[in-house]
């Protein structure tokens, strides 16, 4: 029985619960299919329920433990208590005006992490955005979005980075192609904002960032961005997240880890080092 740690929040002990009566199941060689009849649900269902994807009933939990032989007191009691802490609601629920729910999902996978890796190509990461930029980001949504939202959508980005200076923060490693240093968001005035602001942060001993330069030509990151998320529960695989327009995927599969891992180290061999990053930022801000 694994240790859900303290604050890992809703979502990863979701995640947790799943993969424990995912194992459970198939080591009593239970198909899905089995399992959702004797929950009255879908295969499907079950599938989403050992993915961490859907909120668990505690009666749906008792009877899946009790089909696979669990009959000891103390494991259930567990279990079903992952169960109830699971479906509490974590502080971005009260965003859900401005929240898409595909999206909800990482915010509960990041709050949980302990190191975040992320490559980004046209916009500086959400979570190393200056107040001003995330405005400015806000503002060119497509559809138009009233500046009512503009503000929610800004103070959702803000209060995610909290995430990084309270409580038991988690690393966050930032790869950042030039592009995005060198794209006018909001016009001068904001991105001299934004690049002093890359600087500041980066003196916080939880932080790294690299920028990937112009100069250095192709590289490893042809596929366009993407964050890998690491937890620190050994029963938790690494997730990488590709976010789309309108939707966003989820990748935990190993291989497919493994994929982006690779790429992720390469974009970091290849990158400008940290300190010379440092050093590249404040020509930039010299240059605006």
């Amino acid at each position: 029985m694994t240790t859900v740690q303290p604050g890992g929040g809703s979502m990863v002990r979701r995640i947790l619960l799943g993969s424990q009566l995912r194992r459970l199941r198939e080591a009593r060689g239970i198909t899905r299919e089995d399992a959702g009849y004797a929950i009255r649900a879908s295969e499907s269902k079950i599938s989403r329920m050992e993915l961490g994807r859907v909120s668990f009933k505690e009666r749906d939990v008792a009877d899946l433990l009790s089909l696979y032989g669990v009959d000891d007191g103390g494991e259930r009691e567990a279990l079903l208590g992952l169960v109830r802490e699971a479906n509490k609601s974590g502080w971005w629920h009260s965003f859900n005006d401005v929240l898409p729910g595909w999206f909800q999902t990482y915010v509960g996978l990041e709050e949980a992490a302990a190191l975040i890796r992320t490559y980004e190509v046209q916009f500086i990461p959400g979570l190393l955005q200056s107040e001003e930029y995330a405005r400015a980001v806000f503002g060119q949504s497509r559809p138009v979005i009233s500046e009512e939202e503009v503000e929610r959508r800004v103070s959702l980005r803000l209060r995610r980075q909290k995430l990084l200076t309270e409580g038991a923060s988690p690393r966050l490693w930032a790869v950042i192609d030039e592009a995005a240093l060198r794209r006018p968001v909001g016009g001068p005035e904001v991105m001299r904002g934004q690049v002093q602001y890359l600087i500041d942060v980066a003196e916080q001993a939880n932080v790294v960032i690299q920028v990937m330069p112009f100069r250095f030509g192709a590289h490893a990151g042809e596929s366009g961005a993407f964050t890998i998320l690491r937890f620190p529960e050994q029963d938790l695989a690494d997730v990488v997240y590709l976010e789309q327009l309108t939707s966003a995927l989820y990748l935990d599969k190993r291989d497919d880890v493994d994929a982006y891992i690779q790429v992720m180290e390469r974009l970091c061999v290849d990158s400008l080092t940290p300190e010379r990053t440092i050093d590249l930022l404040a020509s930039i801000l010299k240059e605006r």
